[in-house]
């Protein structure tokens, strides 16, 4: 299995600043990162692929459902009661024509009360209430609800009809007919004319039966709805289930992939579009993977030769030190021109013994073999031996507490310092300021140094690069009294106390740069 890929050794300062590797800021940050994977969670069981695909199939199958419920209940019921007043006033019709020629006209009291019961009787159509009426007259009445007026109305004017009404919380069907006389003709009765002869039938029927029937076909359609709804969903979670497999594979891969395990590949079935899609994801694997592995070595193959060559100019420059140093004694005696050739030498091998060294030490930090020997220092005077030590107290302005106590490696915290301040002073413009300060309480409390100046600042392009590898912001001064790698040998080492260092512009003009340390743990009472 490959190593996961490293991460960037000199990231910008605005990741830097997001970054701090201290301890406080991570157990700060935890419930917060908490809190975002709960939401996270939450919204891919709410909002993610399979709820959507399920809610999609369900409600599809509930439309659809509930659509041809709908459509089949609205036409079983018209067909029921079409078919029930159909069949209801075609058969008062037929015993209307049967029983009325008998009847004697003008039609009696007494009459019509026989007409009414002969068609009740266990001759009529289901369980009907008849109602026989002859202008003013009609026969007796004992049902609880009235024929409808608009019903008589139509009925008086010679056609027959019926009226579907509720009352007293039924529903009840109400037909009536006209009956005719037949006047005979010149040819005998057979070629007379109907006539209407003042006298209409009604009759009304209840229509719990087709109500029951329609509720039972409702109840029946809602059973069928749900039915259709249940199946639905487990279709639509086999469904999701056979979808989301390999995307979720898919994504677990690409997450793998991402943090570095770059032998990841994902197994691929069948032919449809999610195995060429696992089909290209394992090509662009082993691609990326390629290419890597290919970087890493060009990488590791750079920085070793780097400190090969470092190491093996170690001696020479050594014995090259050494006789400038004897010769730089001699200068005054020799010609002018000698000397500034000597001199000139001198500074070039001291600026070369620099490069190397600066050199050995990025290599050691790359290799993980640059030890950090904590012990107990007092800040503000490893600041002032710093600069005491290069002449640069007169240079820069102090801000200092008296003491500040903390626990930290003393010559990486003199190479930071050195170099924030070198830089300051070679690439900016005075006054430069340093001020020592602390951030949070108690015990995991930071250390806080800035160094400020007065100069023209840096380029905002120019900030997330500052802290690479011989990256110079001026890039017409190809040549200076640095090495070009300060500013990354003093991140590095901020690093390996758990810090960093960040870089921005003060408002108005000039440079900040701001560096954070854990102030770590005593091993003695502090002041």
């Amino acid at each position: 299995m490959t190593t996961p890929p490293r991460a960037p050794k000199h990231p910008s300062a605005e990741a830097r600043t997001g970054d701090a590797a201290n301890g406080t800021a991570h157990a700060d940050d935890r419930p917060d990162r908490a809190d975002a994977s709960r939401f996270l969670r939450w919204r891919r069981a709410v909002l993610g692929l399979r709820p959507r695909m399920l809610a999609a199939f369900v409600a599809t199958a509930a439309v659809s459902a509930l659509a041809t419920s709908a459509l089949t209940y609205q036409a079983a019921t018209g067909s029921t009661l079409d078919l029930t007043q159909d069949t209801a006033l075609d058969e008062l019709r037929r015993r209307v024509d049967v029983l009325a020629p008998s009847l004697p006209f003008p039609p009696t009291q007494a009459e019509l009360d026989r007409l009414s019961l002969r068609l009740s009787g266990t001759g009529g159509f289901r369980d009907w209430h008849v109602l026989a009426r002859y202008g003013a007259a009609h026969s007796a009445w004992t049902a609880a609800v009235t024929v409808p007026a608009a019903l008589q109305d139509t009925v008086g004017s010679g056609h027959g009809a019926f009226q579907r009404f509720t009352a007293d919380g039924h529903s009840w069907l109400a037909v009536g007919v006209p009956v005719t006389r037949t006047t005979a003709g010149p040819a005998g009765p057979a070629s007379g004319v109907g006539d209407l002869s003042g006298l209409t039938v009604y009759a009304l029927l209840p229509l719990d039966r087709e109500q029951a029937a329609t509720s039972a076909l409702l109840a029946a359609a809602t059973g069928a709805g749900a039915f259709a709804a249940v199946l639905a969903a487990g279709l639509a979670l086999l469904a999701t289930r056979q979808v989301l497999r390999p995307v979720r594979a898919l994504g677990d891969a690409a997450q793998a992939l991402a943090q570095g395990r770059l032998d990841t590949r994902l197994a691929v079935s069948g032919h449809d579009e999610l195995a060429q899609l696992s089909k290209t994801f394992n090509h662009t694997a082993r691609t990326l993977q390629g290419t890597i592995e290919e970087l890493r070595a060009v990488e590791s193959q750079g920085r070793r030769f780097a400190a090969d060559v470092s190491h093996e100019l170690r001696t020479p420059l050594a014995a090259m030190v050494a006789v400038t140093d004897i010769l730089d004694e001699d200068a005054e005696h020799l010609p002018a021109d000698t000397a500034t050739a000597l001199r000139m030498i001198s500074n070039e091998t001291g600026r070369l013994t620099r490069l190397v060294n600066d050199l050995i030490e990025i290599s050691r930090m790359d290799a993980g073999a640059a030890p950090l020997r904590t012990e107990d220092v007092d800040a503000a005077e490893a600041v002032r031996a710093t600069l005491d030590l290069r002449g640069w107290s007169d240079r820069v302005e102090l801000d200092l507490p008296a003491a500040l106590p903390v626990r930290l490696d003393a010559r990486r915290f003199d190479v930071i310092v050195a170099n924030l301040a070198g830089n300051a002073l070679r690439h900016g413009r005075p006054p430069v300021r340093l001020t020592l300060t602390t951030r949070g309480p108690g015990p995991g409390s930071d250390l806080v140094l800035t160094v400020t100046d007065r100069g023209p600042g840096i380029p905002p392009a120019e900030l997330p690069h500052l802290f690479d590898r011989f990256y110079k912001a001026d890039r017409a001064r190809t040549r200076s009294e640095g090495s070009g790698l300060g500013l990354a040998i003093a991140q590095e080492n901020a690093r390996l106390h758990g810090g960093f260092i960040e870089a921005a512009n003060a408002p108005g003009s000039g440079a900040v740069f701001t560096l954070v340390l854990p102030r770590g743990p005593l091993t003695k009472d502090a002041p």
